[in-house]
């Protein structure tokens, strides 16, 4: 990871956005209470390896993406720059390390703030989702290159959702309504967005956000999906763990990943 400036490439006067810079923002300030005690979600081996270099490897594997932003904890930016030193990463792409914030909504904020002019479009990827595939990274990107403000990649739901009526704690939950689950999609990262549209997304939604898509959303703007992939979960629990190393062992043994 060099320690020079970053380049600052020159805004794109065409039409559209082919040709477009792109840049990928990765908070990984979180602690990840659900996977139980121990080191920061983003930094938990998976195959000898911290998720988070995982994370960062499939967002610059993607020859789309020519710089990455690393959000750390807000006291781990040293820690989280010295092991993106210890491990090799593509030479085409630059890295930058920045301090996050309390939220995840405030780290990536932060992470945008960080970017350099000249990149017009952003990722969002979370660092627990180490195993994306590239070829989803790139149809997140070219959808946003094709002019929509805002790409999600989903998924079509397996289960029949529920929509319950909230309980005292320990009491059963009453159903009041079954979706449609034809109309419903499980959305994952990268999102994908226009860089004017996702900084004025963060300037002006101040409510509490579970996604970026969702701030753009409340802008009155359309969010679009391309199709996510399975192997591209969020690791959140112990079993999720489990599995992300049973995918990352066949990969090795398959692809030489």
């Amino acid at each position: 990871m060099s320690a020079d400036p970053l380049p600052q490439p020159s805004p794109n006067p065409a039409s559209g956005r082919t040709g477009s810079r792109t840049a990928a923002v990765i908070p990984a300030a979180g602690r990840g209470v659900r996977l139980g005690p121990g080191a920061p979600k983003a930094l938990r081996a998976l195959g000898g390896t911290p998720m988070l270099i995982h994370a960062i490897r499939a967002m610059a594997d993607s020859r789309a993406v020519s710089l990455v932003v690393v959000v750390a904890p807000p006291d781990g930016a040293a820690e989280v720059k010295t092991l993106l030193d210890a491990h090799a990463l593509p030479d085409r792409t630059d890295f930058l390390v920045v301090p996050g914030g309390e939220s995840r909504q405030e780290s990536v904020r932060l992470g945008l703030d960080a970017l350099p002019p000249g990149y017009d479009i952003v990722l969002v990827h979370d660092a627990a989702r180490p195993l994306v595939p590239v070829d989803t990274v790139d149809a997140v990107v070219e959808a946003v290159r094709g002019g929509a403000p805002a790409v999600v990649p989903a998924l079509p739901l397996a289960d029949t959702v529920k929509q319950v009526e909230p309980a005292a704690p320990g009491e059963p939950e009453p159903v009041v309504a079954t979706p449609d689950r034809s109309l419903l999609r499980a959305v994952q990262t990268p999102q994908g967005f226009d860089r004017d549209t996702l900084v004025r997304a963060h300037a002006t939604v101040t409510g509490s956000v579970t996604d970026d898509a969702s701030m753009v959303e409340r802008l009155g703007l359309t969010v679009v999906t391309v199709p996510g992939h399975e192997e591209a979960f969020k690791v959140t629990r112990p079993l999720d763990l489990v599995l992300a190393e049973a995918v990352l062992a066949r990969r090795r043994l398959n692809d030489g990943f």
